[in-house]
């Protein structure tokens, strides 16, 4: 997955064409969240 930014040890990565609604993950250490890019809502994984 392409790492978009890095930042304090959280990783932004977004996949072109994944499934929808749009979203973008955010990981850190054992943790990943996904948010939507319309709300910024998030959505554990």
């Amino acid at each position: 997955m392409p790492t978009i930014s890095r930042f304090y040890g959280i990783l932004i990565q977004m996949y072109f064409g994944d499934h929808v609604p749009p979203h973008f993950h955010a990981l850190y250490a054992e943790f990943e969240a996904l948010i939507d890019i319309r709300t910024f809502r998030g959505h554990p994984r």
